[in-house]
């Protein structure tokens, strides 16, 4: 054989010689038959008919369940971890990381099932304790035994020795069924084949509470051994079926006297024994010891040699044992290796040159022990059936979904399998489960989604390409196609945002608030435009891609990133705005940060941040600009972290220098929307009817867990004799069914700023007045750029008086607002130069707490009716 790494060995894909491959591929088929132990109590309590049932049953599950193994295996190449690897691989670390930990602990049970099995086959008349200590006994010494066999890597070899006794010992049985009986053999119910046995023994005779399910259950991890290896289910089938004949020789109940025949004084029954000559009616009142349904050892006493018998018995469950033992741990270290549960990732390590997995195997000992000691085969068989088949079920739903999904990636070689035929195994496994044991059912799957959720809340960092992520795909665009087939409907509007943060980590503070109120429930796209040469910058605006995406994953922003290449920001911007979404989930509001630096800035570069604005307008998005009077860029202090770290620890740093001092309030002033607002207002300043966005925007906050403390305060102009008139009338926002505490009609917002305010103002714009004589040597941009002193007259009227008086009443009414939301002034295109606009939201804005400017595109988002 071959030189081949541990997982390679698991997999299946040893290259044996070809008698070799036959003969342990062969056992691998039938090591996990408890025939030898429990096959005549199946006939026994269920009959021919009823036990040929169960036995088939038991196979067309785990046949079904070979087929779908077969086409996921041969997907692609299995390493390490059997029904684990292929679960995880196929439905995601989710399915795989629960199914992986129950897997591992049936195959654990399994161990005990075996050998209990075996302890009871071994069990004499002669008692050392009583019979369930001596099972416990035997047991342990017995598993001690195995873990040094596994330990030394002698697994193969034991097994191709057990092989050769187990098939002498089958040959056996079969040679003893014909062979005369004696009187002994008569006394203790074998009478060869007859006919009355058989019609007898043909119907079920269950007793001591035991069904059909009961009887299946116990019978089930016989049939589990096919999942092993590739060998055709008739030959399967014709193997297990075969031994229906040891029911055509024994009657269910004897006395194992050999006085107990029947004389002429004797009235028999009419048992299939009294017409052979046996009067066993005794049993019906008291105990007897053979028979089917009472002697476990009924297969050595019809043998051609009794000892022979036992042997295969001690073949076939030490093998299963070993299987078993060997297969667990590596279960179970290959669940610990992809880390999805970090807790036992202690279990991961191997040792020596193959990798064993040491630690798994005493893991797998100290678990088979304590199922050991409850020393009843009837009461652990059924614990693992439940386990195999919850596997099952996940085996055959995998190679349904995988199919379902239609996944380029899912290309089996092998073809014979159906998708249905798959789901019907499924939910075959999963009614079976319920009818053995509804509670114990319950309890599997109960673990199984406390473990599916617990990996779904810490996202491991695996990608498997499952089909669970192809069904999700092709879920999303259906879901998207079949919504861009409905038209829209105000009550079902919500804020679709397009966030011009930069790289998201920039301007958290921006990403966090927009977060918000799209926060699970609408379309928020993080954007970064890179400014220059296209062809330069394609490979950077790729490369911040991934990178950007998996920081707001790891962040728990449910955003997606978003990013143009552009030789200035407003084409890049205007390529967002135009070309983002698909169909219905589709951006319908732009959000913003405040240039703050707009009165230093190139005057191409301001005409391109508020030519974005108009575009916004164009292309009818509402706009939402935020302002924080620490600014909301923080990439220079990003950017020092990594010097500065480097710098101290060879310098002695300042602890609180002014430079970190500012910083310290920028960075906290860019967190401040992470954190829970407490108790507090948000303050609305509704000045234009702009549709309803500037309302339903802190209404959507209000619902959110961090501001939910916080009440709506509006705010609204007035006249001083209309207050009470102007209330009742907004008093129908009630009919929008949006709370708010009060409303507050301002009557002087018509009224002129004071003189401050005013030369605060001038002050603001003189650097970009264009006075009469330079405005003949300025050319038509220079003109509209800058204040011209025909523009001048436009800060002497309404509007720039407006600007100016609503801050001074800002500050007045608002000062202590967690949040301040304002109808946003909207300057008229190639009206207004760029600087006075600019300044008008500067002035607005200026000194107040968190600020929001918006304004809708004046289609309605709110309605009254239901």
């Amino acid at each position: 054989m071959e030189s081949v790494t541990p997982e390679e060995q698991q997999a299946g894909f040893v290259k044996f010689g070809w008698i070799k491959g036959v003969l342990v591929r062969c056992m691998l088929n039938i090591w996990g038959v408890m025939l030898f132990i429990r096959l005549s109590w199946v006939f026994g309590q269920a009959g021919i008919g009823l036990g040929i049932v169960v036995i088939c049953l038991s196979l067309v599950v785990t046949s079904v369940t070979g087929l779908s193994m077969s086409a996921i295996c041969t997907n692609g190449v299995v390493r390490g971890g059997g029904a684990y690897y292929l679960i995880s691989r196929s439905l995601g670390p989710e399915f795989g990381g629960s199914i992986g930990l129950i897997f591992a602990f049936a195959n654990a049970v399994a161990v005990a099932m075996y050998v209990v099995g075996f302890a009871e086959t071994l069990q004499s008349d002669a008692i050392m304790v009583d019979e369930i200590n001596d099972i416990r006994i035997i047991g342990c010494i017995t598993l001690v035994l195995l873990l040094g066999i596994s330990l030394a890597g002698m697994e193969w070899e034991a097994k191709i020795f057990l092989l050769i006794i187990l098939l002498v010992a089958i040959v056996n049985f079969f040679i003893g069924t014909v062979i005369p009986a004696t009187k002994d053999k008569k006394s203790k119910g074998f009478f060869n084949y007859q006919a009355s046995i058989f019609a007898e023994n043909f119907v079920p005779d269950f007793r001591d509470g035991e069904t059909f399910f009961s009887v299946f259950a116990i019978f089930f991890p016989a049939a589990t051994g096919i999942l092993a290896v590739c060998i055709p289910l008739i030959i399967s089938i014709f193997h297990y079926l075969l031994f229906f004949f040891l029911a055509s020789t024994v009657v269910r109940d004897a006395t194992g006297n050999v006085n107990d025949t029947i004389t002429y004084h004797v009235i028999c029954n009419g048992s299939a024994a009294c017409q052979l000559g046996y009067n066993f009616s005794s049993c019906a009142t008291e105990t007897c010891k053979y028979g089917l349904m009472n002697n476990f050892q009924v297969m050595t006493m019809v043998s051609g040699f009794g000892p022979l018998i036992t042997a295969g018995t001690f073949s076939a469950t030490l093998s299963s044992a070993l299987a078993s033992l060997v297969s667990a741990p590596k279960v179970f270290q290959a669940l610990c290796k992809d880390n999805i549960y970090k807790a036992l990732h202690f279990f991961a390590k191997g040792h020596g040159k193959n990798n064993e997995p040491f630690r798994g195997y005493v893991l797998t000992f100290l678990i088979a022990v304590a199922f050991i000691l409850i020393g009843d085969l009837n009461v652990i068989a059924p614990i693992i059936s439940n386990f195999f088949l919850a596997s099952y079920a996940l085996i055959n739903f995998s190679c349904f979904h995988a199919s379902y999904a239609k996944s380029p990636g899912w290309r089996p070689a092998y073809k014979y399998y159906n998708m249905w035929l798959s789901l019907l195994g499924a939910v075959l496994c999963c009614a079976v489960m319920f009818v053995i044991n509804w509670w114990a059912a319950l309890l599997t799957y109960a673990i199984e989604m406390f473990l599916y959720i617990y990996v779904t809340v810490k996202k491991p960092d695996v990608n498997w390409g499952s089909s669970t992520q192809a069904v999700t795909f092709i879920n999303a665009v259906n879901n998207a196609l079949t919504l861009s087939s409905v038209d829209d409907h105000i009550k079902n509007f919500r804020p679709q945002c397009i966030v011009l943060t930069g790289a998201p980590r920039t301007r958290p503070a921006l990403l966090d608030i927009a977060h918000s109120f799209t926060k699970g429930y609408g379309l928020c796209l993080t954007c970064q435009i890179f400014v220059g040469p296209r062809i330069e910058m394609l490979q950077e605006m790729n490369e911040a891609m991934e990178w950007n995406q998996t920081w707001l994953n790891e962040k728990k922003r449910k955003a997606f990133y978003a990013a143009a290449a552009s030789s200035n920001f407003r084409e890049g911007a205007e390529t967002l705005l135009q070309a983002s979404g698909l169909g219905r989930l589709k951006p319908n509001t732009l959000v913003i940060g405040f240039k703050r630096n707009w009165r230093t800035a190139d005057v191409t570069e301001l005409q391109n941040y508020v030519g974005v604005l108009h575009d916004a307008f164009d292309f009818e998005y509402g706009v939402v600009m935020l302002r924080l009077s620490q600014g909301l860029d923080i990439s220079h202090i990003i950017q020092a972290e990594g010097r500065s770290v480097t710098h101290c620890i060879h310098t002695l740093c300042p602890q609180s220098s002014p430079a970190t001092k500012v910083n310290q309030r920028e960075v906290e002033a860019s967190t401040q929307f992470q954190k829970k607002q407490g108790k507090g207002t948000i303050d609305v300043w509704w000045l234009f009817d702009d549709g309803g966005l500037t309302l339903l925007i802190p209404y959507i906050l209000t619902t959110r867990k961090k501001w939910g403390e916080c009440k709506l305060r509006i705010f609204i102009a007035g006249q001083a004799e209309r207050i009470e008139q102007d209330k009742a009338e907004y008093a129908l926002l009630a009919q929008f069914r949006i709370k708010y505490i009060n409303i507050t009609v301002i009557p002087d917002v018509g009224s002129k700023p004071n003189k401050e305010s005013w030369k605060m103002f001038e002050d603001m714009i003189e650097p970009f007045r264009l006075h009469e004589g330079a405005k003949e040597f300025a050319s038509e941009k220079v003109t509209y750029c800058f204040i011209s002193e025909e523009g001048s007259m436009a800060f002497h009227n309404q509007i720039t008086c407006l600007q100016i008086r609503l801050n001074e009443l800002l500050q007045e009414n608002s000062r202590a607002a967690n949040l301040i939301i304002v109808s946003m002034p909207i300057a008229r295109k190639g009206t207004i130069s760029d600087h006075l606009y600019m300044a008008w939201l500067d002035i607005l804005t200026k000194n107040l707490p968190p600020t929001m400017l918006i304004r809708g595109n004046h289609k309605s988002v709110l309605t009254f009716y239901s």
